[in-house]
């Protein structure tokens, strides 16, 4: 199967749908596929035998980080000379409309796919008016899919409410080769404490940016005494989140990757997640993983992630209170620690990227099937 797949984030960017789509790559690769991938230019021109075509673009205002890449005819050159028996559009906003456009001209089957909740990041950008109109974008693009993917049971009920059609759970995974509590260690307990290695180490793993809500962490870091926070990872939001936490024990680790990552995950005493807006929050699996307790809003594709009790504690949103109970509770029972962290790793082992991969290609197998009948309205 030869694969187009348009997305508006690919590497060198690191951030949870980059990190899915590599390794989703990879093993569409490893099963014989061809993926040619069309991005934002980052300077590769291939990723694990899968040809990659950057697409010129500028940083977007509110996210410099995020490059909008503009459709243009080399694209469907590419396309052409590619011969792709499908096309994958991942969070189609800009570059995305290119690939649904080939898709249509090309008579080529599409899928789709919903990995970022664009209407709700508007309100933390002070564009929340704008929610109704981002919707109606949303159904507009998806609807062009023979099939729309998103990577939890609660995406898949609020697309589907909103008037999405043909909407299907694209399952979870976790590279459970890497995140492995084995990891932990002293000397990165060191490293993310910076020189307090005894003291309660609690970690958040991802980008820094408005809609991740991490200024409410500080409540949760003042309220337990001597704790320390490390923030890992990097984004628009750091210079406010820096001031936010000027008078606290925080420390701005920066980007992390391969064995430090996973290192730095294994060696904290609890990861806390305090986002709304999550479609799947890849980095609670990678947690989990690696052994390390999570503390995260009961919201969005997070409980199909973290069972309260089981393999980790969610708190409600809503109450200013439940992230520190939840956290107060992590660290002060030894035993009941060990077991969540013993169930979370057993959840995370179910979810390799291989199975995850297959469920895709099957997908593409189910689409290309139907690529003879019109669309349900």
């Amino acid at each position: 199967m030869r694969i187009a797949l348009f997305t508006e984030t690919f590497l060198p960017k690191v951030d949870g749908i980059v990190t899915r789509l590599k390794h989703t790559v990879d093993h569409l690769q490893r099963q014989g596929h061809q993926v040619m991938v069309f991005s934002p230019e980052g300077g590769l021109r291939e990723y694990r035998g899968a040809q990659i075509h950057g697409v010129s673009g500028f940083p977007l205002p509110l996210y410099p980080e995020l490059k909008l890449a503009l459709p243009r005819p080399s694209i469907g050159e590419a396309l052409e000379a590619f011969r792709p028996d499908l096309v994958h559009v991942v969070n189609p906003a800009v570059l995305g409309l290119a690939g649904i456009y080939y898709s249509k001209t090309m008579d080529l089957p599409l899928v789709a796919s919903y990995h970022t909740h664009l209407p709700k990041y508007l309100e933390h950008y002070g564009l929340g008016m704008l929610e109704g109109l981002m919707w109606e974008i949303i159904k507009a693009m998806h609807n062009q899919a023979h099939i729309n993917l998103v990577t939890s049971t609660a995406m898949e009920a609020e697309l589907s409410a909103r008037g999405v059609d043909r909407v299907e759970v694209w399952q979870r995974g976790v590279d459970t080769e890497l995140f492995r509590p084995e990891l932990a260690s002293t000397a990165m307990r060191d490293r993310l404490s910076q020189g307090h290695p005894e003291a309660p180490l609690l970690l958040y793993i991802g980008r820094l940016s408005a809609e991740k809500e991490i200024d409410r962490i500080k409540p949760v870091l003042q309220a337990i005494p001597g704790a320390r926070l490390a923030l890992v990872g990097d984004g628009p939001y750091r210079a406010e989140l820096e001031a936010h936490f000027a008078d606290t024990p925080t420390h701005f680790v920066g980007y992390l990757a391969g064995e430090d990552l996973a290192a730095a995950y294994a060696s904290a005493d609890a990861f806390v997640f305090p986002s709304r807006t999550e479609t799947l929050g890849l980095v609670l699996l990678e947690a989990m993983a690696a052994g390390c307790p999570v503390v995260a809003a009961n919201s969005g594709g997070i409980p199909d992630i973290v069972t309260d009790g089981v393999n980790g504690f969610l708190f409600d949103p809503l109450d200013e209170e439940g992230a520190i109970t939840a956290t107060r509770r992590l660290l002060e029972t030894q035993e009941e620690r060990e077991i969540l962290r013993r169930n979370a790793v057993a959840e995370a082992e179910r979810w390799g990227w291989a199975a995850a991969t297959r469920q895709l290609q099957q997908f593409y197998y189910q689409v290309l099937d139907q690529r003879s009948l019109p669309l349900a309205a």
